[in-house]
């Protein structure tokens, strides 16, 4: 059979026009390879969880039932975490709670490497989605960017739901352009996507609102689709939310954000930076030339997607600050993936000699201003304070954890590491026992000065005094061990 003209044209996105490659390059895995041993270097040390990834596993290890319960009505899941429910973020608790039950997959390390492996397999997917627009070496430069960032890196070995929401927005970012370049093919996996994203932590639907505007901007009337998509995919959350209101947990966070008086923007990049470092005045700069001229005269689709998936977030955000604050740096991530994506457009928008030492100078800058990860401090050290807890308790001395925090890393880690102590743990809303000789108080520091409780009354009024007292300081939380004895 004689070869048609079509025959020979190569795999292009017909519906663009632009000669873009749609084939994956493997090029392409440098970006997830990156974050994978970058991510492995930080968790080597092997630090214990601190109380945000505490929770988690504490949430993930409970039946599935008592975990939906917990979510619908607003309450806790033990005594004392009665007043921290799981109903924000609560599709990752459930995704958790799967990947617990998987044998083999229950320990602390476990819980990190579902969040850096799924920020592994976002950030593939993001380079898989820019690469189509703007051209191999721009999707991956802009994968490798995103995979050395401060703020990105730090979240990808958390036990949090970070790593699931970088997931879900590349997947999104991939479905859009998908359907920018071979309507409706995408359309799909732009609204299941979308809908996880929203799901992962709320404030990622205004990246979704990004991407909509995006397709709204490039594509006019024929856009409908995916604003509908986008629309229908964004319910589940808008859902999500409503339920915390009505459950009464709906600003139990609120204490934890900031009012930065307009100046959201540069609290958020300087956040993505790492600090006023030089990754920021780079990134800053070349994303302005990648939005201007990113791409080349036929990367339009990749200007646009770039431009709103910077700005549409912070605008909306900096909006809602006019009610109340709504700041805070990890609750931007899936937003500021935009910024590392306009930087690589820039750095390769440049006269042709100065694209590479560009582009090797802005991974550089990355990999330097992540670089303090690699020596960074355990949050919260409960392992340790319950290794030395094994050593000096003696079977039958009360073990008293004064407050929630301490309360969460004591149960936590005497079920790893001591279950000897079990029976010997006093955890809240119960005090400390009156009738004992020797009594071992954990409690958490605040300014220094230990967190005010009933049990230093109580131990008082029984005769007993503070004769021993141990620090175990992190950088998130501080706690005290102290030994109370009966006074001679």
């Amino acid at each position: 059979m004689t070869a048609t003209r079509a025959d020979l044209v190569p795999t292009t996105s017909p519906a663009s026009g632009r000669g873009r490659p749609t084939r994956w390059s493997p090029a392409e895995l440098l970006p997830p390879v990156l974050a994978l041993v970058l991510g492995t270097v930080l968790l080597l040390p092997g630090h214990g969880l601190w109380f945000d990834e505490l929770f988690t596993a504490e949430v993930g290890r409970r039946p599935l039932g008592e975990i939906l319960s917990a979510i619908r009505d607003g309450e806790g899941v033990t005594s004392y975490l009665a007043g921290v429910p799981p109903s924000y973020n609560a599709p990752y608790y459930v995704v958790v709670h799967a990947w617990m039950s998987v044998p083999g997959l229950g320990g602390d390390t476990s819980l990190r490497v579902l969040s850096l492996l799924a920020t592994a397999g976002g950030l593939a997917l993001v380079t898989r989605a820019v690469a189509r627009l703007g051209g191999t070496a721009t999707g991956v430069l802009a994968g490798l960017v995103l995979a050395a960032s401060p703020l990105l890196l730090q979240q990808s070995v958390e036990a949090r739901s970070y790593g699931l929401t970088v997931l879900a927005t590349g997947a999104t970012a991939l479905g859009l352009v998908r359907w920018l370049q071979e309507p409706p093919r995408g359309l799909v996996l732009f609204g299941l996507a979308g809908a996880g994203m929203g799901l992962g932590h709320w404030y990622a639907v205004t990246v979704l609102a990004a991407f909509v505007v995006a397709a709204a901007v490039l594509r006019g009337r024929r856009a409908l689709p995916v604003v509908l998509v986008g629309a229908a995919a964004a319910l589940p959350a808008c859902l999500l939310v409503g339920l915390n209101l009505l459950n009464g947990t709906g600003a139990r966070n609120a204490e934890h954000l900031r009012d930065t008086d307009g100046r959201m923007l540069g609290y958020a990049v300087e956040a993505w930076a790492g600090g006023r470092t030089p990754l920021l005045w780079l990134a800053v700069g070349l994303a302005v030339v990648g939005a201007v001229r990113g791409g080349g005269g036929r990367g339009r689709d990749l200007r646009v997607l770039g431009l709103t998936w910077t700005c549409v977030p912070l605008l909306l955000l900096v909006g809602a600050e006019l009610l109340r604050p709504v700041y805070h740096p990890r609750y931007l991530l899936a937003g500021l993936l935009g910024l590392g994506v306009l930087a690589a457009a820039g750095a390769l928008a440049v006269p042709r000699p100065a694209r590479a030492p560009l582009a090797g100078l802005l991974v550089a800058c990355a990999l330097l201003s992540s670089s303090p990860l690699a020596e960074r401090e355990p949050r919260e050290r409960a392992d340790d304070l319950v290794r030395t807890l094994a050593d000096v308790q003696v079977a039958g001395e009360p073990v008293v954890a004064a407050d929630q925090r301490s309360a969460i890393g004591l149960d936590h880690y005497v079920r790893v590491l001591a279950p000897r102590l079990r029976a010997d743990l006093v955890l809240p809303p119960d005090d400390a026992p009156a009738d004992a000789d020797r009594v071992w108080l954990v409690r958490r520091l605040i300014d220094g000065v230990p967190e005010p409780t009933d049990d230093d009354e109580i131990l008082l009024e029984a005769g007993l005094q503070l004769v021993e007292e141990r620090a175990f300081r992190g950088t998130q939380t501080r706690l005290v061990l102290q030994r109370w004895e009966a006074g001679g």
